[in-house]
C-alpha cells in the first residue's frame, strides 16, 4: 500500500530538483554575469536559495524512505493506529466526533485530520471500540467512548472490494 502523502512528497521533490538542476544553475549563471560577486545580492540570493532547496530535498527524501519503511503489518487491526478512522462519543454532551490518524504533514484539524502525537492521539491509541478515554486538552478534560473504528486495514479492504 502506498500513501497518498509520498505522492504529495514526491511532486515537491521533483519540482525542487528540476529547480537545484535547470533554474538555479541559470540564476546563478546570470547574477554572475552581473560582475562583482562580493556585492551582489541577486547571486548572494540565488546562492541561498540553492542552499535552501538542497537541505528541502535532503529533508524530503529522508521523509519518503520513513514513510515508506512502515511495515503496515505492525499497524494493529483492531485498534486505533496509523490511518485509522475514529468516530467518538462526547460522554458529558452526547455530541459524536470524527478524528482520522494521518501523518503530521497532512494534520488538518478543521477536518478532524490528527497527528498520533497530539493529546486526543495519544490518548485513543491502542484503543478499541467500546473504550472510554479520558483526554487531557489545553482546553480541559474531556470523557469520549469510541463507538466506531475503522483501521487503515479497513480502509484497504473497502477499497479492494470496490
Amino acid at each position: 500500500m502506498r500513501f497518498d502523502i509520498v505522492n504529495k512528497l514526491e511532486t515537491e521533490l521533483e519540482k525542487l530538483s528540476y529547480e537545484l538542476r535547470v533554474e538555479l544553475p541559470r540564476e546563478l549563471k546570470t547574477a554572475a554575469a552581473h560582475g562583482d560577486l562580493s556585492e551582489n545580492a541577486e547571486y548572494d540570493a540565488a546562492k541561498e536559495r540553492k542552499h535552501f532547496v538542497e537541505s528541502r530535498i535532503a529533508q524530503l527524501q529522508k521523509r519518503i524512505s520513513e514513510i515508506l519503511s512502515i511495515n503496515l503489518n505492525a499497524i494493529p487491526k483492531n485498534r486505533v493506529g496509523l490511518g485509522s478512522r475514529v468516530s467518538l462519543e462526547d460522554m458529558d454532551s452526547g455530541e459524536e466526533v470524527v478524528f482520522t490518524f494521518v501523518f503530521p504533514e497532512e494534520v488538518d484539524p478543521d477536518c478532524g485530520k490528527i497527528s498520533l502525537a497530539s493529546p486526543v492521539g495519544k490518548s485513543l491509541v491502542g484503543r478499541e471500540v467500546g473504550d472510554e478515554v479520558l483526554v487531557v486538552t489545553p482546553k480541559g478534560r474531556k470523557k469520549f467512548e469510541i463507538v466506531e473504528l475503522m483501521t487503515i486495514h479497513d480502509q484497504r479492504d473497502a477499497r479492494r472490494d470496490n
